[in-house]
């Protein structure tokens, strides 16, 4: 095998093949002709096309590349956009004068995440949650282990409120990839149990929320509702 092959080179191809495209002529699947006082969104986020390794692409570790090697990237699940596309969405027009925007984001996007935030016409106010995943990955700096769900807020504080002991850090094992925690669904609906709610890029369908994405199942969710919560 030449010495200038690499694992990159060999495996390009199959993770173009593994790239997942959006389905839609448009961008964007049309939003609801609805206002909402709670809006709770996971952006497809866009790494650069860079993808994640382990050691089967090294040489010295899998010699002559017999082995296959561990290809990973958030595009193989998921078509990703970037920032000024992700701009593009109209979410200030299902806000209503009063709403709380939950955004989920990782280390990396932590700058694009505020500047998102604020072009959908939210100010960007703390850092809601901070979910440790129990198991690292490999980072440049430190191990990357947490995930955070950033608070946005445009006009004020959406009343009435509900729970005020829910708790910023959740420490749940990490499952399937770009999976979150139903956890923090929960803690947000407990916050927030008679607004109006939608969750935006949703690949879940959880009752007593509206949603929006390319990939809603028809299975419901069942999380508390309204008198649940009171009951307890």
């Amino acid at each position: 095998m030449s010495e200038d092959v690499t694992a990159y080179s060999i495996y390009s191809k199959k993770a173009r093949n593994n790239t997942k495209i959006n389905p839609l002529k448009d961008l964007f699947p049309e939003l609801p002709d609805k206002k909402y006082q709670v809006i709770y969104a996971d952006p497809p986020w866009d790494y650069g096309g860079k993808l994640q390794y382990d050691k089967s692409t090294i040489k010295g570790e899998n010699i002559g590349f017999k082995k296959d090697i561990f290809i990973s990237s958030a595009s193989f699940k998921y078509p990703t956009l970037k920032l000024k596309e992700l701009m593009m969405l109209d979410v200030d027009k299902i806000a209503d004068k009063d709403c709380i925007l939950f955004m989920w984001t990782t280390g990396p996007q932590m700058s694009n995440s505020i500047k998102l935030g604020e072009s959908w016409g939210f100010e960007y106010k703390t850092v809601a949650f901070v979910w440790d995943k129990m198991v690292h990955n490999p980072g440049r700096y430190t191990l990357s282990q947490t995930e955070f769900v950033l608070a946005f807020k445009k006009g004020k504080f959406p009343l009435p409120r509900g729970a005020r002991n829910i708790k910023q850090l959740i420490s749940i094992h990490r499952g399937k990839h770009s999976e979150k925690p139903i956890e923090v669904i929960e803690g947000i609906t407990k916050m927030f149990p008679s607004q109006d709610k939608i969750e935006l890029f949703a690949r879940k369908n959880y009752n007593n929320w509206d949603n929006w994405g390319l990939e809603i199942p028809d299975s419901k969710i069942t999380i508390p509702t309204i008198n649940d919560l009171k009951d307890n």
